[in-house]
């Protein structure tokens, strides 16, 4: 199972990478992703969406079964990955890559404020 150590977690399995400064990418974790199974729908979010970290913003639907998933901080969306939209099997296939799935924009929250570090959710999937 893939942890990059330079992202951050949720404890519902998505990570979020604050290399762009106030814009945040955003996607499913390949722990996420491997329990789903094949993903052959995902419900992109929607863009100028005002969102708080908690918040349902989008979905996706596999073989197994249908899971929301969560933002991870606050923020608007500002940007899709609508490659999803004909491929989701992206984030099956990369998802700390081409199967991200959205940039939200940051609105002054502290960035790592409840969100789980490499070593905090490698010990949450290994438990």
């Amino acid at each position: 199972m893939t942890v990059p150590n330079n992202l951050y977690y949720t404890k519902d399995h998505e990570w979020a990478d604050f290399e762009a400064g106030a814009r945040v990418k955003i996607g499913l974790t390949d722990f996420a992703q491997n329990a789903l199974g094949d993903i052959v729908f995902v419900e992109l979010p929607k863009i100028n969406n005002t969102v708080k970290a908690g918040e349902v913003i989008s979905e996706v639907e596999s073989t197994k079964s249908v899971s929301e998933i969560y933002s991870p901080i606050d923020g608007k969306i500002v940007e899709i990955n609508e490659k999803l939209s004909d491929m989701p099997e992206l984030i099956n296939a990369d998802p700390y890559g081409d199967g991200w799935l959205c940039i939200i924009e940051n609105h002054g929250q502290n960035l790592s404020e409840g969100l789980l570090s490499f070593d905090e959710y490698s010990s949450l999937i290994r438990d």
